[in-house]
């Protein structure tokens, strides 16, 4: 377990921790809290299992092409992505702004799909498979007040301190009754989020739609337009993976 555990850490940092995609075995040493001589042999190990490389001239290792394998191989498993996509693409084009799908995962969610818009050169750039706590960004929030009250209820206490838990109950209540989630400058600065849940024919929630922007300059009338625009597609993704509520 613990050897599984090393692996997954160094994964991690090759993932998120370098600019350049590859890093040193003493880099990796400082960044994994690990001895030389322990990561030495782990490394080989994932190695032998494609799980990292190894540069011939450099000697820095990268991840392994077996992520993107494995990645795509789920993503091709997820029968809904298919169904979802054209909506997404049809409001990127719509709206000229960035549009993502998130899944909840735990106390986190996953953004699993990105469309840009190409006629908006200015993009908020959030990397596929990053994890964001539940409680923060719009889309996470349309799902929390999407979910089970008692299930919310649950996530909120794990995540954020007592006296935070009733003023973002009053968020959610705001929501569920507006349907539609907004936040601004909660991970980035300078940016905004319009957010609504998706939900399946057993009306769980499978995940949410958001629009993300930069929020400098941007007009009332404009982020209502979004709004629009982004509850209707919220509405015909849900439809089309079965949902028949209101």
């Amino acid at each position: 377990m613990q050897l599984l555990e090393r692996a997954m850490t160094i994964a991690k940092v090759l993932a998120t921790e370098t600019s350049e995609n590859s890093l040193s075995i003493s880099e990796l040493s400082a960044k994994c809290d690990l001895p030389l001589s322990t990561l030495h042999r782990i490394l080989k190990a994932m190695i032998k299992q494609g799980m990292i490389e190894q540069d011939e001239q450099t000697k820095q290792y990268r991840l392994g092409t077996i992520w993107m394998e494995l990645g795509l191989q789920v993503y091709d498993t997820m029968d809904y992505i298919s169904k979802i996509r054209p909506e997404l693409e049809r409001l990127a084009r719509k709206v000229e702004e960035s549009v993502y799908l998130s899944k909840p995962a735990g106390l986190d969610t996953i953004i699993i799909e990105r469309i840009d818009s190409a006629a908006n050169p200015i993009r908020i750039y959030d990397q596929l498979g990053i994890r964001i706590p539940m409680h923060i960004g719009a889309a996470n929030k349309a799902i929390l007040a999407a979910v089970p009250v008692d299930q919310a209820n649950e996530i909120m206490e794990q995540l954020m301190p007592h006296e935070e838990i009733a003023e973002f109950k009053a968020q959610l209540a705001i929501i569920r009754q507006q349907g539609f989630a907004i936040s601004h400058g909660e991970r980035t600065a300078g940016t905004s989020s319009i957010a609504v849940s998706i939900l399946n024919g057993f009306g769980e929630v499978v995940g949410a739609v958001s629009i993300g922007f930069v929020s400098f300059n941007v007009s009332p009338e404009h982020i209502q337009n979004l709004t629009d625009s982004l509850v209707e597609t919220g509405r015909r993704v849900s439809a089309k993976l079965g949902y028949r509520g209101k």
